[in-house]
């Protein structure tokens, strides 16, 4: 059993039930009452960013989790996203409620999948954080009309759509953020 001062960004602790990884910290002193240790952390399997504080030396309950690098090789339609290891080349088929954004997965992808190290159950899927894309289908662009921040739909060759500014047309490859789900730049 671990205390409050085991804490660290990135650490995986079991809070509320439910398995949270620490975002950042920060050990408080004040001049008057006793210390405390205030956290931000992220849920793994809902995503949802908690703010909790902990007094000083109160005990935890560590998870050790492994982060393995998967390659995603196709869709099946009632069992789920099939992912390959890089290393060994086992198969897992992981269900859509697990990949943070299924939408901007392409075949010969490589993941990252966090798997409860003592279980050996996979917990989430996290995509690139980048990824190069083509616009398959977007209205006309107008040419020089870069000096409003105007965005326009359009589709890439994932199926996923995304708002991109005026000038990118169709065919064009663009960088996409996975995680807000983004157009960032026009790659040349």
């Amino acid at each position: 059993m671990a205390t409050t001062s085991d804490i660290r960004n990135g650490l995986c602790i079991m809070h509320n039930g439910k398995i949270a990884t620490i975002i950042e910290f920060q050990h408080v002193k004040p001049g008057k009452g006793p210390a405390f240790v205030r956290t931000k952390m992220k849920e793994i399997e809902s995503g949802k960013t908690l703010d909790h504080t902990f007094s000083a030396g109160h005990k935890i309950d560590i998870v050790r989790v492994e982060r393995r690098q998967y390659q995603f090789l196709y869709k099946e339609e009632n069992i789920g996203y099939h992912f390959m290891n890089v290393e060994n080349y086992e198969q897992v088929a992981i269900p859509d409620h697990l990949i943070e954004n299924p939408l901007y997965l392409r075949e010969g992808m490589v993941c990252e999948i966090i798997f409860h190290a003592e279980e050996e159950n996979p917990l989430v899927v996290e995509l690139p954080m980048y990824i190069e894309a083509e616009i398959t289908y977007t209205e006309p662009g107008i040419k020089g009309d870069t000096a409003t921040n105007t965005m326009k739909p359009a589709t890439i060759d994932t199926g996923a759509e995304i708002r991109v500014p005026l000038f990118i047309d169709t065919g064009e490859k663009i960088k996409v953020n996975t995680q807000k789900g983004e157009y960032v730049e026009r790659i040349k």
